[in-house]
């Protein structure tokens, strides 16, 4: 059996009723008109989907994927880490650029780039892909840079990320060449990173000062994976002398470049010669991501090494705020529905507060409100809303929750009727309006309008106010202090009991012209 609604039933009353003579039909209209008007109208409001996302009040750790989300659309996601340049920066590759490869620092230039863009980034929103034809990438530092000038230099980091397809014997990820020449020597110098039997192997030829090994290599105990990004450190420390290499954080090997090669010795330092480019990848088969360069060493216990780590996404996760949404007043949220993406392990929490002004809102006023999709929510309601959604990775911070779109599901209420018979009467300065109290049950006073032209209630003049005038919940009132001789228009309007802010339309217009005749008996 078809179910029948509130409504259906009642239209269905109504045209029996007048059908069979019992009611006037006048009175059966009235009727139905007040029932259907203590309904709250159901309403929503779309976020993200085929709307797009630009509702952006505030977006810490979040990134509008391009066509990422569900059926096509644009979606809300993690950013991945990038690694950020500082004072201590010398040189920060990012490669998340397609269009432009430069150095963020300033320092170097690209002389030379055979690298090509890819979004299979491990940080940020690209890496660079080397397909091993011996012309990676070039660069040239300026006077102020560390491989830009000569002389002895202190403490120094390299970094990046690696994706290697084979890493086969020769494989070469980085390679300075240079020498070292005075009135006593002529040295050749190298620094390269290359693979040997699927290790990455540092090599420092004639580079450290005094070292008893004029050759020196350092390279990890653990197998490089092919396919998979990992994290290659080198760092010397000239307040100790240590060299380390670090993969993923983990120190894989160490050597102190000192005199006697242990602790406590008198340090080696490093000493470059004629000024040289830098190559990255010039005999390389994978991706490379977030070279980076740093005038400092790398502690290990420190908080860059234990929280940075290998994730892809920050485990703290992120959040964004949309701007303040103007509904309507006394609007009402019922719940809200989402389009979502949660891989295993990953969450996404939405709050939403409201309220009837913005402009004095803060971080914390008025609370937030935490709500779950497609369960009802109680008590929040206003002119103005506002929603934050909170992003969280797994907890190896290598998956992100994905948003598509938000519905806003809310009721509003009705604008009341305004009275269907409105008379006006000039007197002398005055003009004497009454009216029948509005059918619509949710009326609970009027404002009258006025003015000079039609449609345009400008009035300013009138005893009781500038138009409108809240006149209450009464069915007549008498405007005073008008000009004789003028025509004025008028309108009246029904306002909600519930909230007298909800102004209904006006009624049918009618006007008058005061006169000094009229108030002679």
């Amino acid at each position: 059996m078809k179910k029948i609604s509130l409504l259906e039933k009642i239209s269905q009353f109504c045209s029996l009723s007048i059908a069979s003579g019992k009611m006037p039909a006048a009175l059966i209209f009235a009727i139905f008109i007040s029932l259907c008007s203590l309904s709250a109208t159901p309403k929503t409001l779309l976020l993200g989907g085929e709307k797009g996302w630009d509702e952006f009040y505030l977006s810490e750790g979040v990134v509008v994927g391009k066509k990422n989300g569900q059926f096509g659309y644009d979606a809300i996601e993690l950013s991945t880490r990038t690694t950020s340049a500082n004072y201590t920066t010398d040189l920060l590759l990012t490669f998340d650029d397609n269009r432009e490869l430069v150095d963020e620092t300033g320092n170097y230039s690209v002389t030379q780039n055979n690298l090509l863009y890819t979004e299979d980034a491990v940080k940020g929103e690209g890496a660079a892909l080397s397909r091993g034809n011996k012309k990676g990438l070039t660069l040239s530092g300026n006077d102020s840079s560390l491989f830009g000038n000569s002389g002895f230099v202190g403490s120094f980091t390299i970094e990046f990320y690696l994706c290697p397809s084979l890493a086969e014997n020769g494989e070469m990820v980085f390679s300075w060449r240079s020498s070292l020449n005075d009135d006593i020597r002529s040295e050749y110098q190298m620094i390269t990173a290359s693979f040997y039997n699927n290790h990455l192997e540092w090599a420092f030829n004639n580079i450290f000062v005094g070292f008893k090994a004029k050759e020196l290599h350092i390279s990890g105990f653990n197998t490089i994976v092919p396919k998979k990004w990992a994290r290659h450190t080198i760092s010397f420390d000239d307040e100790t002398g240590l060299l380390e290499y670090l993969v993923d954080g983990r120190t894989e090997a160490l050597v102190f470049v000192t005199k006697t090669g242990h602790e406590n010795g008198t340090i080696c330092y490093p000493l470059l010669g004629v000024k040289a480019g830098l190559e990255l990848c010039p005999d390389y088969v994978g991706k490379i991501d977030n070279f980076k360069i740093s005038r400092v060493a790398t502690n290990r216990y420190s908080r860059d090494i234990l929280v940075t780590g290998n994730e892809k996404y920050k485990v703290s996760g992120g959040k964004f705020i949309t701007k303040p949404l103007l509904v309507s007043q006394s609007a009402k949220i019922e719940k809200i529905d989402t389009l979502m993406s949660l891989p295993l392990q990953t969450d996404i929490r939405f709050y939403i507060r409201s309220g009837d002004n913005c402009y004095g809102w803060t971080d914390s006023y008025p609370q937030w409100k935490e709500v779950v999709p497609g369960e009802k929510i109680d008590d929040v309601k206003g002119l103005y809303f506002q929603m934050m959604a909170e992003f969280l990775p797994d907890g190896a911070g290598k998956a992100t929750p994905r948003l598509t779109e938000v519905t806003i599901k809310y009721d509003e209420l009705p604008e009341p009727l305004p009275p269907f018979n409105v008379v006006a009467q000039a007197g002398d300065g005055t003009v004497r309006l009454s009216w029948s109290y509005s059918v619509d049950d949710n009326a609970g006073g009027y404002y009258v309008y006025y003015g000079n032209r039609p449609g345009e209630y400008l009035g300013r003049i009138a005893v009781q106010g500038s138009s409108p005038i809240n006149v209450g919940n009464v069915t007549e009132t008498t405007l005073t202090g008008l000009e004789n001789g003028r025509i004025y228009y008028f309108a009246v309007s029904a306002y909600s009991k519930a909230d007298g802010r909800i102004n209904g339309t006006l009624s049918k217009e009618v006007f008058a012209r005061p006169s000094s005749r009229l108030g002679k008996k």
